[in-house]
């Protein structure tokens, strides 16, 4: 069973919350949420994922895509068959956050707020895929990521020319 690791970002544009993303953007992110049921979503045991996805989704599961999924992953998330949790450790390197996040000068500039994400595709164990649509400092450090195991699955290749992000603050 496929298991990926999804940024914010995906069912923030699956909400038609981001209105510079494009109607393909959209669609692709609400296909890849749609395609999760069949799959496992890895998170991390301490919730931070979730409690981000909370900030940003309604746990009511409407009115959006976005919102059925974070309701979906909500209701699942102590269910192994749909759900990977994945224990991650802060570190004390504030140029990491957490031990799992590499060590390497290329990733300094990466969005702190990002670097969960990442914590979680590496703790895993198998360097899980990371599902993102419109956040350019995935596709600006792809390479990098991708030097440590961390495969960057770009659901919106059209949005990577404007330099789009969806802000999660």
């Amino acid at each position: 069973m496929t298991t990926v690791v999804i940024d914010t970002n995906v069912p923030v544009v699956a909400n038609g919350a981001y209105p510079a993303a494009s109607l393909t953007c959209r669609h692709a992110c609400i296909e890849a949420l749609l395609r999760c049921r069949e799959q496992r979503v890895a998170i991390d045991e301490g919730y931070l994922i979730l409690d981000e996805y909370r900030r940003h989704l309604s746990a009511r599961g409407q009115p959006g895509v976005g919102d059925a999924f974070f309701k979906w992953l909500w209701d699942n998330h102590r269910n192994d068959q749909h759900c990977l949790l994945v224990a991650i450790t802060t570190s004390g390197d504030s140029t990491r956050t957490f031990n799992e996040f590499p060590d390497d000068p290329a990733l300094l500039t990466f969005d702190p707020s990002d670097r969960k994400f990442v914590a979680v595709a590496l703790g895993s164990g198998t360097a899980l895929p990371v599902l993102n649509a419109t956040d350019s400092d995935w596709w600006n450090h792809e390479a990098a990521l991708a030097r440590h195991g961390v495969t960057v699955q770009s659901l919106c290749p059209d949005q990577r020319n404007r330099r789009a992000t969806v802000s999660r603050s």
